[in-house]
């Protein structure tokens, strides 16, 4: 069993908080995490948390991780990996997490 391992929904809202500039607002009911105002991550249910990554980086996280992740659709477009937090550890949402904020920061941020 991977519950030693497991992150819960509050472990997850502060991974994706540490990150700089990052903010929690509501996105139809749910919580969204966004910097300069765009979206990297929902928390979807107490066990997912949907990363907003590009097309390559969701289908290489599903591929790796097939246990943990899968692809999340918005429409015809691949939007998303959703992350099983009772299947992760908070190192491996921490680094899905980054590369989702580092692809929405501003340049400002990035630069630092």
């Amino acid at each position: 069993m991977l519950a030693s391992v497991a992150v819960s929904p509050d472990e997850a809202r502060a991974v994706a908080l540490s990150m700089p500039e990052a903010v929690e607002q509501d996105h139809h009911g749910r919580p969204s995490f966004r910097v300069g105002g765009k979206i990297f991550a929902t928390l979807w249910s107490d066990d997912r948390m949907n990363v907003m990554l590009d097309e390559g980086c969701i289908l290489t996280a599903v591929d790796r991780s097939p246990d943990r992740c899968e692809q999340v659709w918005w429409g015809k477009r691949l939007a998303a990996v959703g992350v099983t937090l009772s299947r992760v550890d908070a190192g491996f949402l921490h680094d899905l997490l980054t590369d989702a904020w580092e692809q929405k920061a501003p340049q400002r941020l990035i630069s630092r």
